[in-house]
């Protein structure tokens, strides 16, 4: 409990919200107890609550967000007791055993992907260095694997070191694996090389194999299985716009204008997806085929979850280029999702069934 709470510390005393943020913390001090039992997601307690916490501490300097982070960093160890050193999906908190729930026997790429960044600093934080070597050992063996074309695959066998599947995807499984890589590199101060050249790779590889143009012009990342690709973006891919312009500064330097300029296609296609919808809110997915394109073809991906994707790409854009269109296209977003909220909260006041 208390995701929220704890993922919004760093918003909250950003925006100079103090009363709020005082109310969070002592919710932390008090309520925040971690002797607790059930399972658990290790990724997802990873960045939000030790993420949150983190960033809590870096910001105040107070203690109780840093010993809170260790400890809860301390409880998910036993995720990575696997023979690869692949952590599994979930932890119990109760038993300090691991066991996946809905992907057979195999951990994801953008789970267990996504640990580096905080976990080096529970190891700054902690003096422990055992948080550091979890996930060293994570990059070993992926730099180990044979990678198809050198893609990342994203299922792999915890037991085995093997891939289970060759589903290779920038967008929901295997997204913020690459944007770990990235800000890997420049968190370290662009010393962690092996970072910056397994994003530099993955990324060769990827706008190999994956980048397509459609008929009508459209730059999308489309997804691979095996060899054949499904000419769909999901919304989850569309931060890849913001990180590839993220990583251009640093890429060699006959690379770094095509990269700024593959950046913008692809948040440009993004922006599509919005525009072209009824709503002006993008889908979960949207496809290129049949002579549509960027568009949802599926009753299943035709939902707006308020992912953030999108706009974060808007803002890494509107940060490299100062160009205004992207500030105009954040606020489409926002004006777009307030009307949405009026006119549900208009329908809500109206309804006859309503309790008074």
């Amino acid at each position: 409990i208390g995701a929220t709470v704890i993922d919004s510390l760093d918003t909250l005393y950003l925006m100079e919200l103090k009363e709020e943020f005082q109310e969070a913390k002592a919710w932390v001090e008090e309520n925040f107890h971690l002797n607790v039992s059930g399972e658990a997601s290790l990724f997802e307690v990873n960045i939000r609550y030790i993420g949150g916490l983190l960033s809590a501490f870096y910001l105040t300097g107070e203690e109780v967000f840093r010993i809170k982070a260790i400890r809860l960093g301390e409880k998910l160890l036993p995720a990575f007791n696997t023979p690869t050193g692949i952590p599994k999906g979930v932890v119990s908190f109760k038993s300090g055993s691991w066991g996946w729930a809905t992907a057979g026997s195999s951990s994801i790429l953008a789970e267990f992907g996504s640990l580096h960044l905080e976990f080096l600093h529970l190891t700054e934080l902690s003096g422990n260095q055992v948080f550091a070597e979890k996930v060293r050992n994570i990059r070993k063996v992926l730099r180990k694997i044979e990678k198809p074309f050198g893609l990342y695959p994203n299922f792999l066998s915890p037991v085995s070191g093997n891939w289970v599947q060759h589903h290779v995807s920038v967008g929901g499984l295997g997204d913020s694996f690459y944007e770990y890589l990235i800000k890997s590199w420049l968190m370290s101060g662009k010393t962690d090389m092996e970072a910056k050249n397994m994003y530099y790779e993955a990324l060769e590889a990827i706008e190999t194999y994956l980048l397509n143009v459609s008929p009508g012009g459209l730059t999308y990342i489309a997804e691979w299985r095996g060899g054949i690709l499904d000419h769909k973006m999901g919304h989850l891919a569309c931060f890849s716009g913001g990180m590839i312009a993220l990583g251009a500064e640093d890429a060699k330097e006959e690379k770094r204008v095509h990269y700024r300029e593959l950046a913008a296609q692809i948040t440009k296609t993004c922006h599509e997806s919005y525009a072209r919808s009824d709503t002006k809110l993008g889908p979960e997915a949207f496809w290129f085929n049949s002579g549509r394109e960027a568009v949802a073809t599926q009753l299943s991906e035709s939902y707006y979850i308020l992912r953030p994707e999108v706009v974060e790409s808007y803002m890494y854009l509107w940060r490299q280029t100062h160009n205004p269109i992207y500030r105009e296209w954040g606020w489409e977003v926002v004006l777009v999702s307030l009307g949405e909220i009026l006119s549900d909260r208009s329908r809500f006041l109206r309804d006859p069934r309503r309790v008074q």
